[in-house]
């Protein structure tokens, strides 16, 4: 059994942070220059802004800082990071046995979904990111292009080869074979560790830290499932079959701001290939006319950058943007014109000078814009671009709790 004796100090950064280092002094703005003044709401605690680097682990990312709130929230000031690499190397491990039993029928890919995160808490547990960096392949950034590569190479040959007429059957030999690709890439898998003199399982530090998995509910909105019901997020990259509560769209909006100022935080699904998202300016916005704003370059396969470079007034003065229905919703789900890019992690509700709403966004795109690492994302972009948001069920109104027969 491997065992790993942990520091208290990684890579000189705290476990908790105040947003006050942030600059996030009232008005604040998005970026140097901008007439945007934004006053606050109401404000959440958070970790560190993270690097997810040049991965498609978003999801993994976005949901551990949104637990990490969730331990502060519960009164833990100063909780542990915890290990975005061990949720994706065991995710890794379930997609790979799931998409052999479905005879690749299934999404195999770096991306993920918060479901993942209950999923391999309940499983396999979950260790501080000081236990396990993942950072096996002589870099100080994540980059898993090459990992996947072979992986996924790795996947397709045994497929292939398990459709071989003259085998008809697979050895007990690939999951160890699989492992040793991730053991080779993210450090050999813990099995336990050394924390502050105690030594835990993965298993028993998911128990010590308390988190309850079930007290946790997804919610999204489309007119193609009823509603006030679960239905099945139909995206590709849930593959562990997560379902979220299909509500109206004015209660997506209201379930949002309703938790943020009784603070809860979000993590948040969405869709970030429009041309008003832009990490670099701070901003995600849907303007009436998007034909302003200038683009050059392009964001990378798994949107893990800071994005295409966008240019246009209207990310300096508040321009006004579209009042978005259930029915514009529905057409960019329904045409793919809106798919599930990416996660981040919703920490703060804010209005500009004009009263329009932006939810304080910390995504994992690192630390190089303005807000330093954070954007603020409009109501009309977050009506229309949402995928999903994932919550405490405490965080919910009464009301909507009993809307969704979910307990008081």
């Amino acid at each position: 059994m491997k065992k790993i004796i942990i520091a208290l100090s990684f890579l000189g950064l705290s476990s908790s942070i105040s947003f006050a280092q942030f600059g996030f002094s009232e008005p604040a703005t998005n970026s140097k220059g901008s007439e945007y003044k934004f006053s606050k709401i109401a404000h959440l605690d958070a970790t560190p802004v993270q690097s997810q680097g040049y991965t498609g682990t978003c999801w993994s990312f976005s949901a551990l800082s949104f637990f990490e709130s969730e331990l502060m929230r519960q009164g833990n000031d100063n909780p542990d990071l915890l290990s975005e690499m061990f949720i994706v190397r065991k995710a890794y491990e379930s997609k790979a046995e799931k998409y052999i039993r479905m005879d690749g029928k299934i999404n195999f890919s770096e991306g993920g979904a918060f479901h993942d995160i209950p999923y391999v808490i309940r499983n396999y547990g979950i260790v501080p990111l000081e236990a396990y960096e993942g950072l096996n392949y002589g870099s100080e950034r994540h980059n898993h292009s090459e990992l996947f590569s072979v992986l996924d190479g790795a996947v397709q040959g045994l497929l292939e080869h398990s459709k071989n007429r003259r085998t008809k059957s697979l050895t007990t030999a690939w999951k160890p074979a699989l492992n040793g690709i991730l053991d080779a890439y993210l450090g050999d898998d813990v099995k336990e560790f050394e924390l502050e003199g105690k030594t835990y399982t993965p298993k028993s530090y998911a128990k010590a830290i308390g988190l309850d998995m079930d007290d946790y509910v997804s919610l999204t909105s489309f007119t193609n499932h009823p509603m006030n019901e679960e239905c099945l997020l139909q995206i590709p990259d849930n593959w562990a079959w997560g379902t979220s509560y299909n509500v109206d769209l004015e209660d997506l909006m209201d379930a949002a701001e309703y938790a943020l100022e009784n603070g809860y935080s979000l993590a948040w699904g969405a869709d970030v290939s429009e041309k008003g998202f832009s990490f670099s300016n701070g901003l995600g916005i849907n303007p009436e006319d998007a034909g302003t704003i200038e683009v050059s370059g392009k964001d990378n396969k798994n949107f893990s950058d800071g994005g295409a470079e966008k240019k246009s007034n209207a990310f300096k003065t508040p321009v006004k943007e579209v009042d978005v229905t259930a029915e514009i919703r529905q057409e960019g789900y329904d045409n793919k014109t809106t798919t599930d890019d990416h996660g981040m992690h919703i920490v703060g509700l804010y209005k500009d000078q004009k009263g329009t709403r932006y939810f304080l966004v910390k995504n994992s795109w690192g630390t190089g814009n303005y807000p330093e690492g954070y954007l603020y994302v409009s109501e009309s972009y977050f009506k229309w671009k949402t995928i999903n948001i994932y919550l405490h069920k405490d965080g919910l109104s009464k009301s909507m709790k009993k809307k969704l027969e979910l307990p008081k």
